[in-house]
């Protein structure tokens, strides 16, 4: 795949067992993440945060956040070391300023 910018996607992330589960939708996920060239940054929009304004997340090591209840231990016991970067997030504040007065 040639591309000269990234794309932008929404991604569903479905049942959290999916973390754990071997099944058409992860191997789907496999195959997305194999195609695409591996990028600098993944910038998440996240629909479980209500807040007033618009918050990022800038922290070197975000941590993993179970917000949900009544599933095996497994999947609780399950964390994703993704890296951080304050730097980009302190740029897509200065990007939402203009459009986002609470942007943080």
């Amino acid at each position: 795949m040639s591309l000269t910018c990234m794309p932008a996607l929404f991604l569903g992330h479905g049942s959290p067992m999916n973390v754990l589960d071997d099944n058409d939708y992860t191997r789907a996920w496999r195959r997305l993440g194999e195609a695409l060239p591996r990028p600098q940054a993944i910038v998440v929009v996240s629909a479980h945060w209500y807040t007033r304004g618009t918050g990022v997340t800038a922290m070197e090591r975000p941590q993993t956040l179970h917000d949900f209840g009544g599933f095996p231990q497994a999947l609780y016991d399950t964390h994703y070391p993704a890296p951080g970067s304050p730097a980009l997030a302190q740029r897509l504040v200065e990007l939402l300023a203009p459009v986002s007065r609470r942007a943080r």
